[in-house]
């Protein structure tokens, strides 16, 4: 699965968060920083989306759904 990293930071925005609280919430630096470069695993997107606090649907890329 792949995120779109556009998505992905107009979700933090409307959330509020910014890369301190995903790590606050359990995230690797490196987890969320690589995340846009790469497939990742269902259980990786599902953690990104709710530290977010949003839903997986909300940054999956275009061609994920």
């Amino acid at each position: 699965m792949k995120i779109d990293r556009k998505k992905t930071y107009l979700a933090m925005a409307k959330a509020c968060k910014d890369t301190k609280d995903l790590e606050a919430a359990g995230l690797k630096r490196g987890t969320f920083g690589s995340a846009f470069d790469k497939e990742l695993r269902p259980a990786t997107v599902g953690r990104i989306a709710k530290a977010i606090g949003c839903s997986v649907e909300d940054i999956l890329a275009d061609e994920e759904l």
